[in-house]
């Protein structure tokens, strides 16, 4: 059962990417200097690597909170908040701050990988 949590949390979450992005692609783009011509919709890579790091997210994540006993809607929340406010975001950062990305890049980014962990938190806990 825990093995079709992480499943369900990472489409959870990886689904949430998908509309985050719909809504600021345009915003998203510019900050990443990515022209709309750029993109191969017919190229399923892009989607199937970040599913896979999606999934390896929320294996780890069911470990740390098995490990934490991190067992409810509440705590998994906010550990998915902490998670991807205070490890992945601030990575993230790092790596634009030597890369000289916009300070938009880094928010959109970092706003997907905090709302991102705390869906998945959010959904270990309830399955």
């Amino acid at each position: 059962m825990e093995y079709l949590a992480v499943v369900v949390a990472a489409l959870a979450s990886f689904t949430f990417g998908a509309v985050w992005y719909m809504a600021l692609a345009k915003r998203w783009m510019a900050a990443a200097g990515v022209a709309p011509g750029d993109i191969n919709r017919k190229d399923m890579t892009p989607f199937l690597i970040s599913f896979l790091a999606t999934l390896i997210v929320a294996g780890m994540m069911r470990h740390i909170f098995n490990l934490a006993g991190i067992d409810t809607p509440v705590k998994g929340v906010l550990s998915g908040l902490g998670l991807g406010l205070f490890i992945v975001t601030p990575w993230i950062v790092t790596n634009y701050a030597f890369g000289k990305r916009p300070q938009a890049l880094m928010f959109i980014d970092g706003g997907y990988a905090t709302f991102g962990c705390a869906i998945i938190g959010l959904v270990l806990t309830i399955l």
